[in-house]
């Protein structure tokens, strides 16, 4: 696999670091608005590569962190129901909501399964037709089409049994809101590769024609970012406004038009929840009429009191990239990846964790 070696050639990415700080005059602030990159920036110490005039500051791009504490309690109240058995990624097992977490629920004694597919939860469903199979459906498009083919097939197989609590989110409200609400001074973004490979460019083009805001869309090693970078700062410099693509080796401009296909078979948009962003129009997304008695709510009432922030968690203004994960009064305290209080610091992919393990401050 070649592009693997070549992606993390030390001197290439020596080399790449070089031309930046040689090209960047402008004092910049680039967001990356995916988890997998902030691990990256993270682990490979990205930020103290680069000259002083350029920023690099984490959004919204870990899936756990911006499911909202309703939507974490409606998990737990659908885990709480005697015949249901709830299916989930692992990451959200440990995030906190009003008053519990699906992990707590587990060892309680609730039926609450860690799976690593969709179609893992559809398999359970099959060999448990006597119990209701809920998924939580977290994550961006990145993952929505599996948990389309599941529901896909699960109407196919005549599953009743296997539902779905859709707490999925879409990426472009978030870039959106985010330049709209002015909070954060950001001149670029580095995008995420994987989500662009569902969807296409067409949605960054939109907050380049709208904000005037540079877009690269990166693949995950650090070459990659730092080849997004370059390309971000090189546009600043010209002073040009475009979407340009490093992840080339992946990402097509059309995207995968057969996975949007799907998506939009089983699953239409609406309104979204999330933490730290609060409600965004069109940014989630809901089983279509075709298939809502694959829906968890069609079942089960859902409704839970209004739900804030854990008292003293600052994870929505970091995810906003209002302040860095020191800044909280919590961080390195009463708040560590063995006892986690906010999902910044829970999951794999969130600011907070990344900042624990790879920042020596």
């Amino acid at each position: 696999m070649k592009y693997q070696d070549e992606y993390r050639d030390p001197e290439l990415a020596e080399r790449i670091v070089s031309a930046i700080n040689n090209k960047s005059r402008t004092p910049v602030r680039f967001m990356e608005v995916c988890g997998t990159h902030t691990v990256a920036i993270f682990r490979s110490g990205l930020k103290e590569l680069l000259r002083e005039t350029i920023t690099l500051i984490s959004g919204p791009g870990c899936p756990v962190c911006v499911t909202s504490p309703q939507d974490i309690d409606r998990a737990i109240k659908l885990c709480r129901e005697p015949d249901v058995t709830v299916a989930t990624f692992g990451d959200l097992m440990r995030v906190p909501g009003s008053e519990s977490s699906l992990h707590q629920e587990k060892a309680r004694g609730a039926d609450v399964r860690m799976v690593y597919a969709s179609m893992d939860a559809l398999e359970l469903a099959r060999k448990h037709q006597d119990r209701r199979i809920v998924m939580i459906g977290i994550g961006f498009e990145t993952t929505v089409p599996t948990i389309a083919a599941a529901v896909y097939q699960a109407q196919q197989e005549g599953l009743d049994n296997f539902l779905v609590f859709s707490a999925h989110k879409l990426l472009p409200p978030a870039l959106d809101a985010l330049l709209a609400g002015e909070e954060v001074r950001i001149d670029g973004f580095i995008c995420p590769g994987h989500v662009t490979t569902i969807i296409g460019t067409e949605p960054y083009q939109e907050v380049v024609d709208r904000y005037g805001k540079p877009c690269a869309i990166s693949g995950f090693e650090p070459v990659d970012i730092l080849q997004s970078i370059y390309m971000l700062v090189s546009q600043i410099e010209e002073q040009r406004c475009e979407v340009e693509i490093q992840y080339a080796r992946a990402v097509h401009s059309e995207g995968n038009p057969k996975a949007r296909q799907l998506m939009e078979e089983v699953f239409e948009p609406t309104d979204g929840v999330w933490r730290g962003l609060g409600s965004l129009p069109q940014s989630g997304l809901k089983l279509r009429g075709k298939y809502r008695t694959h829906a968890a709510e069609s079942h089960y009432d859902l409704t839970v009191p209004p739900a804030d922030e854990m008292p003293g968690c600052r994870c929505g203004e970091v995810l906003r990239g209002v302040l860095a994960p020191p800044q909280c009064a919590l961080f390195r305290k009463s708040c560590t990846p063995t006892n986690p209080y906010g999902p910044c610091m829970v999951s794999t992919e969130g600011t907070c964790a990344a900042y624990f393990k790879y920042h020596l401050e």
